[in-house]
């Protein structure tokens, strides 16, 4: 008979020995325990920020033996995979539907393993620990976001809901250069991007990638007044605290490639891209000036540039944009898990994520039809 399991949350992923949650990890640079870590230290996430850490661990025989990235949630800011109508139709039925459970990482539309453990019986308990956590604690349900597929069919045999939404990633092939890459393109598109990647490079300065030892401080300073900008545009007040950018230069620069544009030794844009095992994340951009096309030079080609010169095999741009299509991004379904107390909600929720699974199927086989690659 094996040994029971014991599940605990922690108010702060450093209760947790960062050895042993990294060693339930998979290598995903976003549920490292440095970059969970970064959000808590910096208070970009904590008290104020409606991200309250919950950290869940299950134990046995003293040993942790799975863990997972857990918050309160008193908003549904900052998820990327949004449930703003179910809150509302929650709240017109009567209902409270904060706070809720949130199992994802804060503000990173990735994909990566939520439940960290090699052992199904584990991720099992950890799905269930969260919706007991929610039940005791009044929270109005569970919300597992940007997880994996094998996930979200472990998640689907244990009572949530599972969700498909889209993304465009860039897939890897075996391109040995760009321009293997741009052969699998139609004429068309090919001469098309050729053009644009020229344009952009004639900007006037100079695109530098930066890692590990070659981020200096200045970089930072530069690249926060870029993501000022962008986040002052696209959210109203920026996210992540400035203190973040110093954390993670301290505990995470090997994961980190910032591809900088300079002109005149001036830092004028920025894309800032996350390295993982097989895997760039592109997550913020931002600019000083504006130039014709350089956004997508930074934050796309030349993170393909990367994954090529590296074998790794793709590169996830972040949420939404159907301008990454002509890029060659493809769509790809991504996977959520949602679970809600309330049992006449839940079945009517049922309902709807049948409804929008089959037609984002259909979205994605139509948006597929659109790529650049030569048909046949």
């Amino acid at each position: 008979m094996s040994a029971p399991l014991t599940l605990t949350t922690h108010a702060a992923i450093d209760q947790i020995p960062a050895a042993t949650w990294d060693r339930l990890g998979d290598g995903n640079p976003f549920t490292s325990h440095r970059f969970l870590s970064a959000l808590e230290s910096s208070r970009s996430v904590g008290t104020g920020s409606g991200w309250q850490p919950l950290h869940l661990t299950v134990e046995r025989d003293g040993q942790i033996v799975g863990a997972a990235p857990l918050y309160a949630k008193s908003h549904s800011q900052g998820e990327y995979i949004f449930d703003h109508a179910w809150a509302q139709a929650y709240a017109r039925a009567g209902g409270r539907y904060y706070p809720k459970l949130q199992c994802a990482v804060p503000f990173t539309p990735a994909t990566g393993t939520r439940l960290l453990s090699p052992d199904p019986g584990v991720r099992q308990a950890l799905l269930a620990g969260m919706t007991q956590i929610a039940e005791r604690g009044g929270a109005s349900g569970v919300h597992v976001t940007f997880c994996t597929e094998a996930e979200a069919e472990l998640g689907e045999g244990a009572g949530f809901l599972p969700r498909v939404t889209q993304q465009f990633h860039w897939l890897n092939r075996g391109y040995g250069s760009y321009d293997d890459f741009l052969a699998a393109l139609s004429s068309r598109k090919r001469k098309a991007l050729r053009k644009e990647r020229q344009r952009a490079q004639e900007f006037g300065g100079r695109i530098v990638h930066l890692t590990g030892d070659d981020l200096k401080p200045h970089h930072w300073d530069a690249f926060w007044a870029f993501y000022q900008d962008t986040g002052g545009r696209k959210w109203g007040t920026p996210y992540l605290t400035r203190a973040f950018f110093d954390r993670i230069h301290d505990t995470m620069r090997d994961d980190i490639l910032l591809v900088m544009a300079e002109s005149d030794g001036r830092p004028i844009a920025g894309a800032l891209n996350f390295l993982g095992p097989d895997a760039v994340y592109g997550r913020y951009w931002g600019c000083v000036e504006d130039h014709a096309f350089l956004h997508f030079e930074l934050c796309y080609h030349q993170a393909i540039d990367h994954a090529i010169a590296h074998g790794l095999s793709r590169v996830e741009a972040g949420a939404q944009g159907e301008h990454k299509l002509a890029r060659g991004y493809e769509p790809v379904p991504i996977h959520s898990l949602h679970w809600v107390a309330d049992e006449g909600f839940l079945r009517a929720l049922a309902d709807y994520l049948d409804q929008e699974r089959e037609a984002m199927g259909g979205e994605i086989a139509a948006l597929a039809d659109w790529t650049p690659f030569r048909r046949g």
